[in-house]
Parts: structure tokens; sequence; C-alpha cells
């Protein structure tokens, strides 16, 4: 097995065995409020999560977030998740696709829409950093992005930022100089639409706007601190030094409902809300701070792993307790969730989390 698909084959199985999350309530979502209205006016059977993206219409806003791919346990795991999406009419995101171009082996473990051709929504996923640049034999361009779309039939791409990932990880490429406009330039030329999101460190306001000034990004995928910690994993793959640097930034990064509210307000792009998002009011919480759809991955790669059944079964979960907070906030629709009173504590913004000082 090449170092790559094995790479995977590791991230899979501590993703899967074993304790990967930062730590319980660095999200932030557990001090974020909405206000209880004892008069909703309306009926809980009127409640409509749905809503359109990318020019596709989803059940509820909640896409199964990137985790895995490049091995025959993930593909079949990728397998599981894209039909119960299907069945439940929720979007996909893939994990990491550069497997693919070194190893074309692989391309159907990512093949997902061959499973479940009714998917409505299936964005790939590539490194930023590897943007640009020779690597494994082949320059990874933006014709070689738009193979890695073609390929699995996705909808969009989107570029994952991780360099806490990258620097713990012991093959890492941690050069991340100059990537901003390396990004734009070749999301303008593949001809598909572009998002760009992080891997769990999420995104402060210069980030934040600094994106918006290269590109105008199809979404921003907030992905702040609070979910699963890819440099945890990272440093447990390695020797004692990359696990020592892997637990002591486990936890490193911006929480997320922080990197939420920063790519709301500075990000200038529609923004999926996702690092430790655990349930449906976790997501009315997001779509109240802003977001216009929410991503989770663990869970759903937990459930998956046991059936297609268990995975579609906590997607439902997932959509009960969005309905049940919109209900409970008084929101027939989406767009009126995003406008009901919430309380967020100004020690989470991101104007003053960013402004403090030791």
């Amino acid at each position: 097995m090449s170092d790559i698909v094995n790479r995977k084959s590791e991230h899979l199985e501590l993703a899967l065995h074993t304790p990967v999350e930062a730590s319980a309530g660095g999200a932030g979502w557990d001090q974020v409020r909405l206000v209880h209205q004892a008069l909703p006016e309306l009926a809980l059977d009127d409640v409509d999560p749905s809503l359109e993206f990318l020019g596709k219409r989803l059940a509820f806003p909640l896409l199964v977030g990137s985790m895995t791919g490049g091995t025959d346990e993930a593909g079949e795991v990728n397998r599981r998740l894209a039909r119960a999406a299907a069945r439940a009419g929720i979007g996909m995101a893939l994990g990491s696709q550069r497997v693919m171009l070194k190893r074309p082996e692989t391309a159907p473990t990512f093949a997902v829409k061959d499973a479940a051709p009714e998917l409505p929504l299936l964005i790939a996923n590539i490194g930023a950093v590897q943007l640009g640049r020779p690597a494994d034999g082949f320059v990874l361009d933006a014709d070689a992005v738009r193979a890695i779309v073609d390929g699995v039939a996705a909808d969009a791409v989107v570029f994952h930022l991780n360099p806490a990932q990258e620097a713990v990880q012991p093959e890492g490429d941690s050069d991340f100089a100059g990537l901003a406009q390396t990004m734009g330039s070749v999301a303008r030329a593949v001809g598909v639409p572009v998002g760009v999101k992080e891997v769990g460190g999420g995104f402060s306001i210069d980030s934040a706007r600094r994106l918006a000034a290269v590109y105008e990004w199809a979404f921003i995928e907030s992905a702040g601190r609070g979910g699963t910690s890819w440099t945890l994993i990272e440093g447990l793959r390695g020797g004692p030094r990359a696990k020592a640097l892997g637990e002591l930034f486990a936890d490193w990064g911006i929480p997320t409902v922080t990197s939420c509210l920063a790519c709301v307000g500075y990000g200038g792009s529609p923004v999926i809300a996702s690092g430790g998002l655990r349930s449906g009011l976790d997501a009315a919480k997001a779509i109240a701070c802003g977001a216009s759809l929410t991503a989770m991955a663990l869970p759903l790669l937990k459930a998956a792993a046991e059936s297609e059944d268990a995975a579609y079964s906590a997607m439902l979960s997932f959509r009960d307790a969005l309905r049940l907070a919109m209900f409970l906030t008084g929101a027939r629709t989406l767009a009126e969730l995003a406008r009901v009173p919430r309380y967020i504590p100004p020690q989470i913004i991101p104007e003053a989390w960013e402004g403090r000082r030791s």
C-alpha cells in the first residue's frame, strides 16, 4: 500500500476507534441561546427547513462533512453515507481526493453517485496547499482539479486549508507562502463553483477578509475548533515528537461560533457552519448566527461504519431537532430562523475574541 493510501487507512481507523475530538464545549454552541417563544403562532407541521444551495434543493440544511476515501473500507463508508444522504435529501462533501491523482485505482472509493445517483449535492475536495505546485509527478493545476471534480460527477469543489494538520503530519506540506493568490487563480480557471474550508482551526477576521479579497467564493466553510482534531490524529500517527505536538495543539484554533461569525461578517460569501456541530439544535443556532448551511462529519462517519440505516437515522434525528428548535422560536422557514432573537456571549464574538491580550 502506498504511503498516501496507508495514511487514509490510518485516518479512518483513528477517527472511528480513538478519541480525536477537541475538548468538550470548545465549539461554543452551548454558549449561544435562542429565545423561546411560548406563542410560536404556527404548527410544528408547518415548519419547513428546506433550502436551495448552489442551485440544488436540500430537504434541510445539513451537509455530510468531508472525512474519508481512498481505501476499500472508506469507499464502503462513503457509499453508505451517500445513499443515506440521498434518502434524507441532503448533500455530501467528499474527503480529500489528491490520492485519486497519484493512485487512479482509488477513484471508485469517491465515486458515490454510482451508488446514490439521486444525491442532490456532491462537493469534491482537494488540499489547498498543494495547488499550483509539482507533487507526486503532476502539477495540481486547474485542469487537475477539474479532473477530480469530473471524475466523481461533483457539483462543486472545496479547497481545504489545514496548516496545523500539515505541520504535525509526518508527510505534511507546510509551505503556505503565497497561497491565497494561488487559490484565487486556480479557482477562476476551474469552471465549477469553488468553496474554501478549514479543517478545524477556523477563520479569523483577517483570514476571512483576505479570502474575500482574492476570489468570490461559492461558500466558506467555517470549520472551527470543537470537532475532530486532525492535528491530534496526525500526532497519533507519528513518533513521540509528533505525538507531543499533536496533543499540545489538539485544542488549537478559533471556536466554531467565533469562526462562523467572522466568516458571516467579513467573508462575503455564503457560510457553511461546521466544527463540533452535534445536533439539529446546534444547526439552528448556526443558522440564527447567519450561516446558510451546516456540516457534520464524525458522528455520521461512525453511524455509517455501522450501517446505512444508522446513518440515515442520525440524519433524521438531526432534522427533527432542527425542526423543533424552529418551532420553539416561531420560525416557519430558515429565512425566519435567521432573524430570531439570539444571545451570543460578548467574549466569543470575533472582534472581542481577537482583541484579547494576555
